[in-house]
Parts: structure tokens; C-alpha cells; sequence
């Protein structure tokens, strides 16, 4: 009775993002970072932000490509590491923005760091202005395979793993595999935390590259620097193949309207095992430990075979990861991560299983039984769990 009118607007949104793979990105000569997405010269300063320890390894060699270009940028530096990654950075890289007099469109930021710096950024830069491009430049592998190829930003909040966040990609993402040679062994094995869950979801052939060359690949920072590896170069391979994993399931549901979702395998459970060890597991750390969790579950359910369970710990220990921490021993934390992570995905469970090595299964009745059952069976593999 009281409706004068109504007006139904309707439209879409194209998105196209580009991942472009480099070497030598730093190479005064490489003309990759200093192109803005659309190619078009640039129109005023652009700010530069980089992680301490991005800093401190390429700081010199940074300047001196900007320098060298003549392209005017500014420099922000940002700590490192999910502790720091809150609304209080953001908002020191939103002041920065507004310091340089960033433009709409003509002055991307680019980021230059680990996932941390990148979501900061990403964050930042779709909030400032109502949104505005930037260019990411990942200098970790987990940065490199998976958070290059997300739409996602987040910041934590309140104890919860990414709890604030939008959908902002980035036009340009720049890889260059290289970077990753200067790595800590730590924060490679972190990175390949990921390669595994896609490896387990979709790609028999990953899988059997981190089985067979999962210490080699940590040992040479996957750049194929020995004889056999140069050969064979898995390196290469895991990383292209992760890449390419990732994105053929972001395409097709890129802003997650269906919440069924085989890239949150590893993902149920780790959020809340994470924030809580919080700073004593990284985040690839965290998913490799819920993939494995994940297995023991698709086993009580006969969906896997007892040697196929073997394999997937022993090419996670291979890789040099833990296959367990105490709090995937214990159901109450479980249960509590399982109760966030049905709110996250609008009261259903969706739960990704293991149907084989490379497919899997959703369920929706997952079972306190089932989660202690698995808790168990966890508690069998702490001993296995003791890695620097």
C-alpha cells in the first residue's frame, strides 16, 4: 500500500587482471615495474611500499631502478608477519597515499613484499578513493601461488583471520620466480603448503612433483640450480602448475557467490588453529596441517586408501612441514573452527574431502565422532611435528 515506485538497476562488472611472469625485475633495463597497468605513461608519484625485509635485501637495487627510469615515486615501509596485518597499517598506507597526492587512476602504488604487505596494500588501495589500481609484486612463494591470483584482500580482526577484507584485484600482478631465492627455507616450505592443497584437489601431477622433489625444491628455493633439476626443472612446474590451478578455480567463481569451494580444502579448519598459535605458525604451515586433517577424515569415510593417507604425510614431512600441531588435537578448538567456518560459508558446513589424490567431494554432515576420531589420529603424527 505504501510503494510509489521501484527501481531494479541491473549491471556487470568485466574484470580482467593480468599475472605476467619476469625475470631480473629489478633490471633497470625491465621495463615491467615501472608500466602502469594500461600501458599508458604515468601521471604523478607513485608510492612505493615495500616490507622490512624486502628492504633490506632490494632496497638499493629498487631505488636505483625508480632513479634510474626517472619515474618519481615514495617509499613506505611495513612490517612483516599476520600480527601486523590490522586496520592500523592500512590506515598508514592510506596517509601515505594522501601524502604523495595519489590519483584516482594515473598513480597506482605498487607493493612489494610478502602476503602480508599484500593485503595491507590491497586493502588500502580499495578503500582509498572508493578504489584504486594498484600493482602487486609478491616476493614470497606463497605470495607468488596463491595470493597473486586471489581478487581477495583482507586484515585480521578481533582474534579471526582476515575478518575485514573486500574484492579488489589488482590489474597487475608481477612474478618473478628469482625473488624467491633469498628466501629463509621456513617461508618455502610455507609457500608449498599451498602447491600441496592444490596438488590435492585437482593435480595428481603436483602432487607427485612435491613427493618426489619436496626437500630438493626447499633446499633450492625452486630455481632448479642443481644438474638434475635443471633438467627436469620442477621447480618451474610447481610453480606454473599452482598458479594455473588457482586460477581456473578463482575464474569461475571469482567473487565466491557459490560458497561450494575446493580451494578452501586446507581452509576449514586452520583459520582459528592459526590466529590462536598466532605468532608460532605461519599460514602455509596452518593449511598443510588442516590438509592432512582433511585426508584422516576422507579416510574414516572411506573415501582414501590407507597408503594414499601415508603418502600425503609423508610428502608433507618431505617437504619439511608438520603434519600436526596440538590444537588439531583437541575437539573443542575443532569444533569451535568448524562453527566459524559454517557462519563463513552461510550455515552450511561445505566441507571439501579427498576423494583420491587430485578430486574431492563436498559434505554437509560432518560429525563431532568423526572430528574426534580425526583429532586421534592427529595426536599420532605430533611426533612427526618437531621442524625449525
Amino acid at each position: 500500500m505504501y510503494h510509489y515506485g521501484r527501481w531494479a538497476i541491473k549491471t556487470s562488472l568485466d574484470v580482467q587482471y593480468d599475472i605476467v611472469e619476469t625475470t631480473d625485475v629489478f633490471d633497470p633495463g625491465n621495463p615491467e615495474l615501472g608500466l602502469l597497468p594500461d600501458g599508458k605513461p604515468g601521471t604523478g608519484t607513485r608510492l612505493v611500499v615495500l616490507d622490512h625485509s624486502v628492504d633490506a635485501l632490494f632496497g638499493e637495487r629498487i631505488r636505483e631502478y625508480f632513479a634510474t627510469n626517472h619515474i618519481p615515486v615514495d617509499y613506505i615501509n611495513v612490517p612483516a608477519g599476520d600480527e601486523h596485518k590490522t586496520m592500523e597499517q592500512v590506515l598508514r598506507i592510506v596517509s601515505k597515499l594522501n601524502d604523495v597526492g595519489t590519483y584516482r587512476v594515473g598513480s597506482p602504488p605498487i607493493a612489494i613484499g610478502g602476503g602480508v604487505l599484500q593485503d595491507v596494500v590491497g586493502m588500502a588501495a580499495s578503500l582509498y578513493r572508493r578504489g584504486i589500481p594498484y600493482v602487486r609484486v609478491p616476493t614470497t612463494l606463497l605470495g607468488q601461488i596463491d595470493g597473486s591470483v586471489s581478487a581477495k584482500n583482507g586484515v585480521n580482526y578481533e582474534g579471526f583471520r582476515n575478518r575485514l577484507g573486500t574484492f579488489a584485484p589488482p590489474p597487475r600482478t608481477i612474478i618473478d620466480r628469482g625473488l624467491l631465492a633469498t628466501l629463509p627455507a621456513r617461508q618455502v616450505r610455507s609457500g608449498l603448503g599451498e602447491a600441496l592443497k592444490i596438488a590435492l584437489i585437482k593435480d595428481a601431477r603436483l602432487f607427485e612433483l612435491l613427493e618426489a622433489h619436496g626437500p630438493v625444491l626447499v633446499a633450492e628455493r625452486l630455481q632448479d640450480s642443481s644438474e638434475v633439476t635443471r633438467g627436469s626443472r620442477p621447480g618451474r612446474e610447481v610453480v606454473h602448475r599452482s598458479i594455473a590451478g588457482m586460477a581456473e578455480e578463482l575464474q569461475k567463481n571469482l567473487w565466491e557467490t557459490d560458497l561450494r569451494r575446493i580451494v578452501d580444502y586446507g581452509h576449514t579448519f586452520s583459520p582459528i588453529v592459526e590466529m590462536k598459535a598466532l605468532p608460532e605458525l605461519l599460514h602455509g604451515e596452518a593449511v598443510a596441517m588442516d590438509c592432512v586433517f582433511g585426508a584422516v577424515l576422507s579416510r574414516h569415510r572411506g573415501l582414501l586408501t590407507d597408503r594414499e593417507v601415508e603418502r600425503i604425510v609423508a610428502t608433507t614431512v618431505g617437504i619439511g612441514l608438520a603434519p600436526s600441531h596440538a590444537m588439531f588435537c583437541d575437539t573443542a578448538i575443532l569444533a569451535t573452527a568448524l562453527a566459524d567456518t559454517v557462519r563463513h560459508r552461510n550455515n552450511e558446513q561445505h566441507v571439501t574431502l579427498l576423494s583420491s589424490i587430485g578430486d574431492t567431494v563436498f559434505v554437509n554432515d560432518l560429525t563431532e565422532h568423526e572430528i574426534a576420531l580425526a583429532a586421534n589420529r592427529m595426536a599420532q603424527f605430533l611426533e612427526m611435528a618437531d621442524f625449525a
